[in-house]
Order: structure tokens, then C-alpha cells, then sequence
């Protein structure tokens, strides 16, 4: 699983975040691992030219899995640590019913498989 990680112009994009974030995404998609091409990760702050804000810090994280469409979730909250891991958890979830869905048709399948 390859990650990439994107940030606007109000965040800066320093190794530190780059290992932190990426330590988040690949802990809780670990499981989805093989299913998973690339992952990638748009940071913002939504508030920056004003006062800090309430949930101002967000993140969209946008997965590729092997012979689908990409799928994305998004996530703020008041940190940007707070909202990785809100969209890290949400990605997994929609990876997790994504999966099961695909698994349920293709066991109902009555027509020969193509593969």
C-alpha cells in the first residue's frame, strides 16, 4: 500500500507529520492491506486566515483498492491529529462494508465466473 500525503498551503509538510500520519493510516488499514493500492491523504485548515475555529482542521483520505473505484471519506475536528484519525477510522469502516458487499455478491453469483 503506497501513501500519499498532500497538505494546503497553511500546513506545513514536515517529516514529522509525514511519519505520524503515515503510522496512523497503515495501522488502521493493516488488515486491507493486499486490497489496498494506494492511499492518499489531503490535509487542510479550514479556518487559517482566522481565529483558531472550531473544527477547522480537516482531512479527506481517499482510497484505491485493486479493480474498484476509488473510495473517500472526510473528517474535521479541532486538531489535525484528531481529524487522521476520525478519517482513518472512517476509511477503514467504508473499506470493511466496501469488502463484505462485494464478498455477499459474489457468493450469490449463479453465472460462471470469468476468472
Amino acid at each position: 500500500m503506497q501513501i500519499q500525503i498532500n497538505t494546503d498551503h497553511n500546513i506545513e509538510a514536515h517529516q514529522k507529520l509525514t511519519a505520524q500520519v503515515t503510522d496512523v493510516v497503515e495501522n488502521a488499514l493493516s488488515l486491507y492491506d493486499e486490497q489496498i493500492i494506494q492511499v492518499d491523504v489531503h490535509l487542510s485548515d479550514e479556518n487559517s486566515d482566522k481565529k483558531a475555529g472550531h473544527n477547522d482542521m480537516r482531512c479527506v483520505m481517499e482510497a484505491q483498492l485493486k479493480g474498484r473505484q476509488p473510495i473517500a471519506v472526510t473528517h474535521q475536528a479541532n486538531t489535525l491529529n484528531q481529524a487522521v484519525d476520525g478519517a482513518a477510522e472512517k476509511l477503514a469502516n467504508l473499506i470493511e462494508k466496501t469488502l463484505e458487499r462485494l464478498h455477499t455478491q459474489e457468493s450469490r453469483r449463479t453465472d460462471p465466473s470469468l476468472q
